[in-house]
């Protein structure tokens, strides 16, 4: 497998996951990969329903910077560890967004869009009463919004993350890239004018669905319309799914004209080839 890089995981800094950094860090070098990024979650206005749950996605900022500065340094000639954040973007929240991104030096940015016109997709109300077109198309526009009306960051997350949480039957049956291709081609064309990239995310696969996100006739169509920068992203929450399905990532990425995938380093791209 020629990839050796994760670009997208998260330790116990964000809210979602219990997982101690080194842990991470320990299950990647015996994975063989040489570099990965740190990319907790962040979310400035996000929508809390259950109780209880208020500021899980809130980061302290200050302590991952120095947790990271203490544990990072102990790994070096062994495995390059970088510093990033994984920023849920929202129209309304750019100044909160741009003032995360400005407090530290990171290597990396991912946006990704958690929510949508403030509705959250994990929870089957999204979908409810409506068809899956509707809802992704929907999903597709507030991605247009928020690209938009900010663009300091590197690459888009899991540009199709909403289907995660579609009814099964529908992601299998009534998810076609016909039905988004207006607004996925401008998706893509905006990122591209802009030096922006995606990332093939593999997280998905592990919750049974069938394919990537974005899946392998998006990214086709993202190569064609001239997209070069993509990232590999387990979406790794636990040690045991880093890297997890990356040479079925490997094998779409090749298939869909990919030579190259790309790390990050002081918010500036480098090319690896595959």
């Amino acid at each position: 497998m020629a990839i050796r890089a994760d670009y997208h995981m998260h330790s116990d800094h964000s809210g979602d996951s219990d997982a101690p950094m080194e842990s991470m860090i320990l299950k990647a070098a015996a994975c063989g990969l040489k570099q990965i990024c740190f990319t907790e979650h962040h979310d400035p206005d996000f929508v809390y329903t259950e109780p209880g749950s208020e500021g899980m996605f809130e980061l302290d900022l200050a302590k991952y910077r120095a947790d990271y500065l203490d544990i990072a340094p102990q790994f070096a000639g062994k495995i390059k560890v970088c510093f990033g954040i994984e920023l849920g973007v929202q129209p309304q929240a750019v100044a909160k967004q741009k003032e995360a991104v400005g407090a530290y030096p990171f290597d990396f940015v991912i946006a990704s869009s958690h929510l949508c016109n403030r509705k959250d997709p994990y929870y089957p109300a999204f979908f409810e009463g409506r068809t899956i077109k509707a809802a992704m198309r929907e999903y597709f526009e507030s991605i247009l919004e928020n690209i938009r009306a900010f663009d300091d960051f590197d690459v888009y997350g899991h540009l199709d993350y909403a289907v995660r949480y579609a009814p099964v039957a529908e992601q299998q049956f009534q998810y076609r890239y016909e039905d988004y291709a207006d607004l996925v081609d401008e998706i893509f064309r905006l990122l591209i004018e802009k030096g922006k990239g995606i990332e093939i995310n593999t997280g998905g696969l592990s919750r049974n669905m069938k394919s990537t996100n974005p899946n392998e006739i998006f990214l086709r169509r993202y190569r064609e319309l001239g997209g070069e920068i993509i990232t590999t992203a387990s979406d790794a929450h636990v040690p045991e799914n880093i890297a997890r399905d990356f040479d079925v990532a490997e094998g779409i990425l090749k298939n869909c004209g990919f030579r190259y995938y790309t790390v990050y380093e002081n918010r500036k791209p480098a090319f690896l080839p595959l």
